[in-house]
């Protein structure tokens, strides 16, 4: 079994999707390859779709199917800073809910000039979307249960070697370019001699994607997408997934806590949402990772590119990760179908990585630095945060201040 096409892509997550949409729009046939089954739901990773990623969704003609889908239409999306989940709330920026994105602009991202305001959503919802568009299109055919095992290259096609995760073999996809969309552990970046380099370790989180419907009833009102719950004890953040019973939990861990498993993640869950023993949730999936700062220093070599997570990974700060890896591919895509399609030279291709290593670095110590003034902010807490008098009425008031201020500008940028 070989399959022949234009380009090749592994990974079919929102860049790699992304990627294929928008090289079929241009005329390019795709073939993409994927590890997951058909129809596999993705992690809860992203919850943040950038306007210029929406406004290349409604270029390509489905923006109003994303728009349509993640939490109810008239739940705020604002982002709130509270004691706990439970406790005091510190301060709160607006963000238009998704019936009003178009017509108030009041959040901090309303003066953006653009046709597409941002969209807080997660990936659970928004990739299923993009991969039915993909699989609709009679330019772009995907091959699932199926993993890339080597990368082979000459000077009139590459080639992807891949194992049939369903036992029927390994079998080759040809192609004049392959594009590595394979995320933070890349075999294409391996395979182009790319290295990371940059910052390891910035932060230590323990995720939790929980199903918890009671706790719609016990969060501090009015509702939020995204709040950052800070206290003496800890911090963490919580995103409300489904604006009823679905709430992902980051926990941030302290410097003086060893390792992941040295932090009893369901106390820390507790202590973070402010509820007792009696509380009931469902841990329904957990992640543990870290936070890092590292951009390669190559995203080609030949006819083999890498995107998204394969070329720079770094702390999750308003979807800029993702939106970035977005803006990667559809800057490939351009180039890689002025070529094919015979009104480019090959050297248009040399384009990409002068394009976007530059600002791949730029961005990923804007998002660094907003990290480090987070991780400054969370842990000098004052011990009086959360007492119910007018010492701990004026620390609240400090505290919120100074996070309305820290962080309103990356709202803003985020769109």
């Amino acid at each position: 079994m070989e399959y022949s096409t234009q380009v090749a892509i592994f990974g079919a997550g929102p860049v790699g999707l992304c990627l294929a949409l928008d090289l079929a729009w241009r005329g390019i046939r795709v073939t993409i390859v994927e590890q997951r089954t058909a129809g596999e739901p993705p992690s809860v990773k992203c919850n943040h779709i950038a306007s210029r990623t929406m406004e290349a969704f409604r270029r390509l003609g489905f923006v109003d199917r994303i728009r349509a889908v993640g939490l109810p239409d008239d739940y705020p999306n604002d982002v709130v800073f509270r004691t706990r989940a439970t406790g005091h709330e510190l301060t709160r920026i607006h963000i238009p809910c998704r019936r009003d994105r178009y017509s108030d602009v009041s959040g901090p991202d309303g003066a953006w000039a653009t046709p597409e305001p941002a969209h807080r959503v997660n990936q659970i919802y928004f990739e299923p979307v993009l991969y039915a568009q993909a699989l609709a299109h009679e330019r772009i055919q995907i091959v699932n249960d199926a993993r890339v095992e080597a990368i082979e290259q000459d000077e009139t096609q590459a080639r992807l070697i891949v194992e049939d995760l369903k036992g029927r073999g390994t079998f080759k996809v040809s192609a004049d370019f392959v594009v590595g969309c394979d995320g933070s552990r890349s075999l294409a970046r391996k395979a182009i001699g790319a290295r990371l380099t940059g910052t390891a370790v910035i932060q230590r989180v323990q995720s939790s994607f929980i199903r918890a419907p009671e706790l719609i009833n016990l969060v501090t009102k009015p509702d939020a997408w995204m709040s950052y719950l800070y206290n003496p004890q800890r911090a963490g953040n919580l995103v409300a997934i489904d604006g009823r019973e679905l709430w992902l939990i980051h926990n941030y861990l302290l410097p003086r806590e060893k390792d992941f498993e040295s932090v009893d993640r369901d106390a820390c869950i507790r202590l973070l949402l402010g509820v007792g023993e009696s509380f009931k949730y469902e841990l329904l999936a957990k992640e543990d990772w870290f936070g890092r700062r590292l951009v390669v220093d190559k995203l080609r070599d030949g006819r083999v590119f890498i995107c998204g997570d394969a070329a720079h990974l770094w702390v999750p700060y308003a979807g800029f990760g993702m939106n970035a890896g977005i803006a990667d591919a559809l800057n490939l895509s351009w180039q890689l179908a002025a070529h094919l399609n015979g009104w480019a030279p090959p050297a248009i291709l040399d384009g990409y990585e002068i394009e976007r290593l530059p600002i791949t670095a730029q961005v990923s110590h804007f998002a660094m630095a907003h990290a480090a003034g987070a991780i400054a902010e969370r842990t000098s807490m004052p011990n009086e945060l959360e007492d119910d008098t007018a010492e701990g009425a004026l620390a609240r008031r400090t505290v919120g201040e100074a996070a309305y201020k820290l962080h309103v500008q990356q709202f803003a940028c985020a769109g």
